[in-house]
């Protein structure tokens, strides 16, 4: 990402290899999330809850929910920047080549906030395959 100078002040030029999590790939709405918890299928691992509601049209989204859990600011923003980026490069990536049109969404439980990135990629995409082999 570079900053340039523009008529209206400094505007954001994306490189070639940027690689963002678009907004349209994020479930936001607490109505889309309550939807998913409601209606998908889940996957427990020791450190988190994984949700895939299949068929909601359109690209693959994924949602976050890091709870409190006694855990101060820091520790529950590395915990979700952690998700985030594991999300964004093995999850995302793969629903999309697949075609598969479904909302994801990962509930951190208590264990996350002590796992390591390792451990919380293979636990998401272990979890992830399995609720994919069930369907």
């Amino acid at each position: 990402m570079v900053l340039k100078e523009g008529r209206s002040g400094p505007e954001v030029e994306r490189l070639p290899g940027d690689e963002r999590l678009p907004r349209a790939a994020r479930i936001r709405l607490t109505r889309d999330m309550g939807t998913v918890l409601k209606q998908g299928a889940r996957r427990r691992t020791p450190s988190l809850d994984l949700h895939i509601l299949q068929g909601t049209g359109g690209r693959p989204r994924v949602g976050w929910i890091v709870p409190k859990l006694g855990q101060g600011i820091v520790a529950r923003n590395r915990l979700k920047r952690r998700l985030r980026e594991i999300a964004r490069r093995r999850v995302l990536g793969a629903l999309w080549r697949a075609g598969h049109d479904c909302d994801v969404l990962v509930r951190a439980r208590r264990k996350a906030y002590r796992a390591s990135y390792a451990v919380l990629e293979a636990e998401m995409t272990d979890g992830l395959e399995a609720l994919w082999s069930r369907k």
